[in-house]
């Protein structure tokens, strides 16, 4: 709104009253008196238009600095609200294999265990060390709500001995504590970035799965990587994103052995779009991993929310 060429007008503006004079408008008098801050200018996204009313009133609030992120800083992730922490008992139901050096344990609970999608549980099998993972589905998309499946790394169950710290196999008795973890899945706008390296798959294919049922229309950019191709077990949760509208799908893996035309070479972070600053990104793998996908969040302003892998999940 510009002002009469013959007389000033008077406005509230965020609780502070604003005169606008001859010739001007409301914006540009805001912009002058500090009552509102330039568009453009968080998070490195540069300042906005210069207001052509370059002289400052005598009683111009102080101004703000703002600067743009450290592109070697890191950003850290809000915290979560605090949530109960529930604990349930059950037993391991069963272990499949998913890939050659990939399985599937499955563990059947009394009764279900609240937890969002993206969240962690802490994990004690009989005789075993706790260990924090993060339940999922199924690769083709099942799960029973008493069950907890998870994705681990091993050819068999007698490789995850080391992992919990005792023998694994069915029927084994099992205690679960949860949630807990800063990597849950959280509805609202923004491009859907989801980083997964190796068996981090498994945080990311329970977010990716529950936006399509809650936000069809958000938009989803997957990025899944492994050192061996081999070792790209969810391909059917792959080919059911796709079916439902998922369109950017990113395969890349390090070695070169039988690698097929859609793996390409490289780690995954390589294969990582432009990051913008409405982006929500989730990321679940190794620390190294995480860092490299924190730091271009941080360069972006985006906001980053990890999901750590144990050591040997």
């Amino acid at each position: 709104m510009r002002a009469p060429s013959s007389a000033r007008c008077s406005l509230v503006v965020n609780g502070q009253p604003l005169r606008v004079s001859p010739g001007d408008t409301s914006l540009e008098t805001a912009l002058a008196d500090g009552v509102i801050a330039p568009p453009g200018g968080l998070l490195g996204q540069g300042a906005g238009p210069a207001s052509r009313r370059l002289p400052a009133r005598a009683r111009r609030a102080e101004a703000v600095t703002l600067s743009a992120p450290d592109p070697a800083a890191t950003i850290r992730p809000a915290k979560a609200a605090a949530r109960t922490v529930t604990r349930r008992t059950g037993s391991i139901d069963a272990i499949t294999a998913l890939a050659p050096r990939v399985v599937q344990m499955v563990a059947t609970l009394e009764r279900r265990l609240p937890f969002e999608p993206g969240d962690q549980v802490i994990v004690t099998l009989e005789g075993g060390q706790p260990v924090t993972l993060a339940p999922t589905l199924g690769v083709e998309g099942g799960a029973e709500l008493n069950e907890l499946v998870f994705h681990l790394r091993g050819e068999c169950a007698e490789d995850l001995t080391a992992l919990f710290g005792c023998p694994v196999e069915p029927g084994r008795a099992v205690k679960v504590k949860g949630p807990v973890g800063n990597g849950t899945y959280r509805p609202g706008g923004g491009r859907l970035v989801l980083v997964a390296a190796e068996t981090g798959f498994a945080g990311i294919w329970a977010i990716a799965r529950a936006a399509r049922y809650i936000e069809p229309a958000r938009e989803i950019c997957l990025i899944v990587g492994a050192r061996d191709p081999l070792d790209l077990y969810m391909r059917p949760a792959l080919e059911w994103l796709r079916a439902t509208g998922v369109t950017r799908i990113t395969l890349a893996a390090d070695r070169h052995r039988q690698r097929g035309p859609d793996v390409r070479p490289g780690p995954l972070t390589a294969h990582i779009p432009s990051l913008r600053t409405t982006d929500v990104v989730h990321a679940s793998g190794c620390p190294s991993t995480l860092g490299a996908v924190e730091v271009l969040a941080a360069a972006a302003g985006a906001r980053f929310y990890p999901i750590p892998l144990a050591p040997g999940a």
